[in-house]
């Protein structure tokens, strides 16, 4: 192999931290899509058995919804895996992840009565999906600016 060809493949060695980081991350999103596959086992007869007001959230869900928790948990688990494989198309992923946690949540937040059903602290654990939804983004763009994705 050329010299050449040695620098172009080169990426920046990375510290312990980036691996800690990147394996939380993906163990996040695993988390992620085993509720995501919870949720798309619920039968008729498990939803029957949750209180009334939850059993109306789950029936009167749009299919969009359910799309967008799709595409969050899918691309999250995906651009977590590239970002652990030092992959650039952590990017893109990580970004379709996160239009899927705003569509997703945003129907939660603005549109659905999910807060007045389940009350403001069951919006804690999607306020903090949001969040670390939004800081993956600019942490794989950081990444990549530093030479640690290729």
């Amino acid at each position: 192999m050329s010299e050449s060809n040695q620098t172009s493949n080169h990426t920046t060695p990375v510290s312990l931290w980036f691996w800690v980081i990147g394996a939380i991350a993906l163990l996040w999103n695993l988390m992620g899509l085993m509720a995501f596959a919870v949720q798309m086992a619920m039968t008729d007869e498990t939803i029957a058995k949750l209180p009334e007001a939850q059993q109306e959230i789950y029936r009167n869900m749009p299919s969009w919804v359910i799309v967008c928790f799709a595409f969050a948990v899918c691309f999250g688990v995906l651009g977590c895996v590239l970002l652990l494989l030092r992959n650039k198309l952590a990017i893109p992923a990580l970004i379709l992840s996160l239009i899927g946690v705003l569509g997703q949540y945003g129907y939660m937040f603005f549109i659905s009565n999910t807060a007045e059903v389940m009350g403001a602290g069951a919006m804690v654990l999607p306020a903090i999906v949001v969040l670390i939804s939004i800081a993956l983004v600019p942490y794989a763009i950081s990444c990549k600016q530093k030479g640690k994705l290729k």
